[in-house]
């Protein structure tokens, strides 16, 4: 027994008692624990996702390397083969027209037989400005049929 034990003035009420607060503060200290084990397994799972990231870049960038050389490589086998076909078009120019004029087919002009009454031929729509239909040129003409007439005007 201690001498705060004898003394009931020393012990406190609610809040404040020392043993309270020694309590809270070892469930404060318990629980961060906790959270800073949590953050330690948060923080590995980041390392290995980031290891496993930069192995994936690794390989990205080899591909990358690879990809671009065949480019290089299909760009120069392209120019090879345009000036091939430059040069094959210049020299064979002259039979590829012979060919093509030989192949070339020829279809007579077409006439319309108009001989039937119901397939004569038409002629074009004459299109009118308003003032050309109603026969004015005055803007404020009106038609005679606009006009009212009769007991309702």
């Amino acid at each position: 027994m201690s001498i705060a034990d004898l003394i009931t003035g020393w012990r406190g009420t609610g809040s404040r008692r020392a043993i309270d607060e020694v309590r809270r503060l070892r469930e404060e200290v318990f629980q961060l624990r906790g959270f800073l084990q949590q953050a330690g397994d948060e923080l590995a799972l980041l390392q290995w996702d980031l290891t496993v990231a930069n192995s994936h870049l690794g390989k990205a960038e080899l591909l990358v390397v690879h990809l671009d050389a065949d480019i290089e490589d299909l760009t120069k086998e392209r120019d090879a083969l345009q000036e091939e076909v430059t040069s094959l078009r210049q020299r064979f120019a002259a039979q590829l027209a012979a060919e093509a004029n030989a192949a070339a087919i020829r279809v007579p002009p077409v006439y319309r037989d108009t001989s039937d009454p119901d397939d004569q031929a038409t002629e074009p729509i004459r299109v009118l400005t308003l003032a050309e239909a109603f026969g004015s040129t005055d803007p404020t003409h009106v038609p005679a049929w606009a006009l009212k007439t009769g007991p309702a005007a």
